[in-house]
């Protein structure tokens, strides 16, 4: 037995609630080391040693390791533990203290414990976010529903941005105009970049956090927007800026103005005076980007003014969430009462981080509901784009991200392709669509969130910044409509069945050879599955579909095609072209 592969600690994605009396409880060994895992588990305060028993559930494997699981119900909702590990020659009993021949007995013999499962430390997401795809808008490139409220400087619609501040007339009631366009397309979560008043086009440099730019319109529009999307059954998210402000912000301004005799003078980390943009002395987001000076949160008086930010957004106007922009460089005790004071306000409001990297401490419950999966993005690019990831390296990036975060962080994370921080997903696909539909399936069927960044559901292209924020063309006859029917389709088969939304995912079948990655969906009561030939050559799949739960007496459906497709006594032939997918039900 390779023990020192074997890992578990009672907290963090390895013990963690899913209900009021429930933990989810994971173990890690080494891959294809053990044959079986027990879990004994029992009241922390019962008199006895823990007799319950539960084989643990392997669901999943990387590279290195396997990943157990078991969900343990205790009414009491107090918890201790020990793992029984068996790799067929020998057995060992594992606790806090580690390994031992002879199983530990007693109350302080080293059991792994989860003292209590209080109610503040349960980690739950909306209920509505499983369901939602998510519709990325950079509003000045979106539409432009009112030129009355157009810059002077406005450039004319369709030409390429060359600087962050080109300026092209989109704004919220090109938004509200564009709202049926949306429906049609089928989402039902619209996030907003930045709109408050703000010199640039991205608007990440804040002026006012407390108005909306008037290029954009004024609360009044914000707030009909807020409404009709509502009435359509639509959320709203807002880009939350609080790393940093602009240059321009009022209190930046007044220490320009004051230096060290400025009541704002500690709100910003400045190295000496007067201010100098050239160079930059004062700390800004990322390296001397002199237009985005950033806040010291540690000072009570900044923390307040954010905070009372965003509950003026969700109070006043009813937004359903906050993106928070450079999220991983605000310390932790901030986001711990924004999340508390915000939820006060507005109970099932949503929560997510821009982390580009690992996120667990600020994925436990009390920060963040989730995080931009960028890492996601990175698989799908390296496997379907460039051809970089075997099937099976695709599979443990996917492994890797899932098993790292508790279940609600992965069930609420953004599952992006792009973003407004990325080149366009088609032009690093080097134009590929069909390699690009093929993802768009992966997208839509896998477990998380699907956002969509303007533009890409009709083939919209572009490089890194600016020119991934080019302006959406609304002439049909530069929209590929193809791919917009395709992002509809597999919208609709996802809002359809709940086994995409809320489901467990395995991985059935994984072939290095041919291409072929074969997964499933699943609930008590519905399960989906797809199958994807990454191939460049068709290839026919047999599937033994009893094996996997379904009844061999009912017809099977390939949903993209909308065909039935006969079994034999449960058996599955099925042949998959190159670079396509099938989905299937019962």
């Amino acid at each position: 037995m390779l023990r020192e592969a074997i890992f578990h600690q009672a907290g963090g994605a390895y013990a963690y609630p899913i209900a009021k009396d429930t933990l989810m409880i994971q173990l890690r060994a080494a891959k294809d080391d053990l044959k079986v895992v027990y879990l004994i588990y029992g009241d922390r305060y019962c008199g006895t040693d823990p007799v319950d028993r539960v084989i643990m559930e392997k669901y999943a494997s990387d590279q290195l390791f396997d990943y157990y699981r078991a969900k343990v119900q205790i009414k009491t909702r107090t918890f201790r533990y020990i793992f029984l590990l068996d790799d067929g020659k020998e057995r060992y009993w594992y606790n806090e203290f580690g390994f031992s021949k002879c199983r530990p007995l007693g109350y302080h013999s080293g059991y792994f414990q989860y003292p209590y499962i209080a109610e503040r430390d349960f980690f739950e997401i909306p209920d509505w976010v499983q369901d939602a795809v998510v519709y990325s808008i950079f509003p000045d490139r979106f539409f432009n529903g009112d030129k009355t409220n157009d810059p002077t400087t406005v450039r004319e619609w369709g030409e390429k941005p060359t600087s962050q501040m080109d300026l092209y007339g989109g704004d919220l009631a090109g938004v509200l105009a564009k709202l049926p366009y949306l429906e049609k397309l089928g989402v039902n979560t619209l996030y907003l970049t930045p709109i408050f008043k703000s010199p640039t086009s991205h608007k990440y440099d804040t002026t006012d956090y407390f108005e909306i730019d008037p290029h954009f319109g004024d609360k009044e529009l914000f707030r009909k927007l807020i409404n009709e999307c509502h009435k359509r059954g639509m959320r709203v998210i807002l880009d939350a800026v609080f790393n940093h402000c602009g240059y321009e912000f009022a209190p930046f301004q007044d220490v320009i103005k004051n230096g060290t005799k400025s009541k704002y003078w500690d709100w910003f980390y400045i190295k000496d005076y007067p201010i100098t943009t050239d160079p930059v002395n004062y700390e800004t987001f990322a390296r001397n980007v002199w237009r985005m000076p950033k806040l010291r949160h540690a000072n009570p008086e900044v923390k307040e003014y954010l905070l009372q930010v965003g509950e003026y957004w969700v109070r006043e106007f009813d937004i359903d969430g906050w993106r928070l922009d450079v999220a991983n460089e605000i310390d932790h005790a901030f986001w711990r009462e924004f999340r508390t004071r915000l939820r006060a306000i507005k109970p099932d409001l949503y929560i997510i981080g821009e982390v580009w990297h690992h996120a667990g401490a600020y994925l436990l419950g009390d920060q963040f509901d989730a995080v931009m999966n960028y890492p996601f993005r990175e698989a799908v690019i390296g496997f379907f784009g460039e051809r970089t990831l075997s099937v099976d390296a695709f599979d443990e990036r996917l492994t890797i991200n899932r098993v790292t975060y508790p279940k609600q962080a992965v069930d609420a994370a953004w599952n992006l392709l792009g973003s407004h921080d990325t080149e366009r997903i088609l032009t690093r696909f080097k134009g590929n669509k069909k390699a690009l539909k093929l993802a768009v399936t992966f997208q839509m069927t896998y477990q998380g969130v699907p956002f969509i960044y303007y533009g890409d559901e009709i083939g919209l292209e572009g490089g890194n910044d600016p020119d991934c924020r080019r302006c959406m063309p609304w002439d049909e006859e530069e929209q590929d409509l193809n791919l917009f029917n395709h992002y509809r389709k597999l919208i609709q088969i996802r809002r359809k069945y709940e086994a995409l939304r809320k489901g467990e995912f395995r991985t059935i079948y994984k072939d290095e050879a041919t291409g072929i990655y074969i997964f499933e969906r699943y609930t008590e009561n519905e399960r989906v599955l797809v199958i994807i030939n990454n191939g460049l050559k068709e290839e026919e799949v047999k599937i033994d579909l009893k094996s996997l739960g379904f009844d061999p007496t009912k017809t099977v459906q390939e949903l993209l095609r909308n065909e039935i497709i006969k079994t034999e006594d449960g058996l599955l032939n099925l042949t998959v072209e190159a670079v396509e997918a099938a989905i299937l039900v019962q």
